[in-house]
């Protein structure tokens, strides 16, 4: 970041700072910016001045609003992944789907060796090390750590009361049709350019192959030492 100006400089490195000087008077709360806390107390209050101009829906953030605009109104996609034809509403959902082409992990886990591609995922895991189940299943009552070790409980147990859809590519099932679509375009369409796996010479025209093939390097030693037979990762 470069700016002519010092007050836009100061400015930027209180937003990059992680000091959270900006408290909530309505919970313990606290943030780096005024506008931060300026868009929490609203969620407080109810207030929401951001108001889309082609409907009656009103949203707390202006980050808010644009992605309602986008998703509902003019449906445009402005981040578009350089690799693959995929292209986002969101830059966050773009930031993700990077690193399903690029194989980066950038949240680990402390507790064990996974390593997830976004925040969520990670939060999801932390559940097997904790044993929280905050999932149910609506016809049994069985509690799960996560919301797709429920949908599968709910295919296999009570299977002839949800609709089964299986992909014809692989052994997912999908409990309606429209995630079946979302699956096969995500992960089994054909892409014009191929992905190139960064560990060999492979390359794939079908994320669900290139992401299967990188699963066989996860555990792969690569560095063997010529004083004994020791193999490792690093």
């Amino acid at each position: 970041f470069t700016s002519v100006k010092l007050s836009s400089l100061k400015h930027h490195l209180r937003a990059r700072s992680d000091e959270k000087r900006h408290v909530c008077h309505l919970c313990p709360k606290a943030f780096r910016t005024a506008t931060l806390l300026h868009n929490h107390v609203n969620t407080h209050t109810g207030n929401k001045p951001h108001k889309c101009s082609e409907c009656d829906t009103a949203f707390v953030t202006r980050g808010e609003l644009s992605r309602h605009r986008r998703y509902k109104h003019t449906l445009e996609k402005p981040f578009k992944c350089t690799i693959c034809e995929y292209s986002s509403v969101e830059a966050s959902k773009m930031r993700r789907h990077v690193r399903s082409h690029t194989g980066e992990r950038p949240y680990p886990c402390h507790l064990c060796s996974y390593a997830s591609k976004d925040a969520y995922k990670l939060k999801r895991h932390m559940l097997t090390h904790t044993g929280e189940k905050r999932y149910e299943c609506y016809v049994c009552q069985a509690r799960f750590t996560q919301s797709g070790t429920m949908k599968i409980h709910v295919l296999q147990k009570h299977g002839e009361n949800v609709p089964k859809h299986q992909c014809p590519h692989c052994s997912t099932l999908l409990s309606r049709k429209s995630d079946l679509g979302v699956h096969l375009r995500n992960l089994h369409s054909h892409m014009e350019e191929a992905v190139k796996c960064r560990d060999c010479e492979a390359a794939f025209h079908e994320r669900y192959a290139f992401l299967q093939h990188r699963k066989t390097h996860r555990n792969e030693k690569k560095i063997r030492f010529a004083q004994c037979s020791c193999t490792c990762n690093q």
